[in-house]
């Protein structure tokens, strides 16, 4: 994908093009995976003796809340994946662009990104963010996780027993922020933080592999090509950064009134409790998620950044001629 057009018209518009792209390839990537995200989650916030296989989560998921159960959560995933991925791909491809003016200016030989600048776009992107999105984030994964909590506080599967209704996303919301403060939209935002490093080594390896494509073949990536590039990029920075996922997780279901735990206190306690598998719970299906939606989003973000470049030049054409 090119990062931007060879002529610097409206640069900033281009901005808005990527994250457009990046925000409608996130929703349609994360539709796609979201089942294993809501087992992913539910993995990572459940005590050591709940733990169970992947096939036999999913059996008992559907046997105890339906088919819907698997999707629990997915207004709010989608509100956060479009607003995530805008803000993160207009402040990247801002800093891309920034990056690549300074490199032309300096007569560099490419303007390509350097490593390091690579890591540093993402950095920004990704702080900026995470400052802006963590509410939305934990309101999901309550939303997630909270007709579980339901159906063990009403004692769902036996007989007689009566089922409260599970919020709405806006409900969660005000009852988060009513009974605990508005402070709780801000919980794992340290982790969150520290996770700002997921995309950075995702995008960077991603770059990287796509330039030594590009130098070897002479030629741009295909879409195929993007796919396995981007699924490859995120399988290694997810793979590293997984503890830190679960701690988040756990910090945005704390209930009110615990104990609140730093990242630290709760990295120490979950190995203590758990061993050092208790902070890789759900990683299976987190991964597998992880990997087919960055897939799915480069794939998806390059055909409509594309699409968005052909109907801004159609525009431009028409205004030409009405002028």
């Amino acid at each position: 994908m090119a990062p931007s057009t060879s002529k610097p018209v409206l640069p900033q518009n281009d901005n808005v093009a990527h994250a457009v792209a990046g925000a409608g390839g996130g929703v349609l990537a994360m539709i796609l995976t979201y089942p294993l995200v809501a087992l992913s989650t539910r993995a990572q916030v459940e005590s050591s003796r709940a733990e169970t296989s992947f096939l036999a989560a999913v059996r008992h998921l559907v046997a105890r809340e339906g088919v819907s159960g698997l999707y629990a959560g997915l207004d709010s995933a989608v509100f956060g994946i479009s607003v995530t991925n805008f803000v993160y791909y207009y402040w990247y491809e801002w800093t891309r662009a920034f990056f690549e003016a300074a490199a032309v200016k300096a007569g560099r030989a490419s303007k390509k990104l350097t490593t390091a600048e690579s890591m540093m776009a993402g950095a920004l992107a990704g702080s900026a963010t995470v400052i802006l999105t963590n509410p939305i984030w934990v309101v999901n994964t309550r939303m997630t996780t909270r007709k579980q909590h339901l159906d063990e506080a009403k004692g769902a599967g036996e007989p007689g027993a009566a089922r409260k209704r599970a919020p709405t996303t806006i409900g969660t919301l005000l009852a988060l922020v009513r009974e605990e403060g508005p402070q709780a939209l801000f919980r794992g935002v340290v982790p969150a933080l520290v996770l700002v490093i997921n995309p950075i080594l995702q995008y960077t390896l991603f770059e990287q592999m796509k330039n030594a494509y590009e130098r070897r073949r002479k030629a741009n990536v295909t879409a195929g090509v993007t796919f396995l590039l981007s699924a490859l990029a995120k399988l290694f920075a997810t793979s590293i950064t997984y503890p830190y996922i679960t701690v988040k997780s756990q910090m945005h279901v704390a209930a009110h009134g615990e104990k609140r735990e730093g990242m630290t206190e709760a990295i120490r306690r979950v190995i203590k409790e758990e061993g050092y598998k208790g902070l890789y719970k759900g990683i299976a299906p987190k991964v597998t998620q992880s990997v087919l939606t960055a897939a799915f989003l480069f794939a998806f973000k390059d055909v409509l950044y594309e699409q968005s470049v052909r109907l801004r030049g159609v525009m431009a054409a028409r205004k030409a001629i009405k002028a």
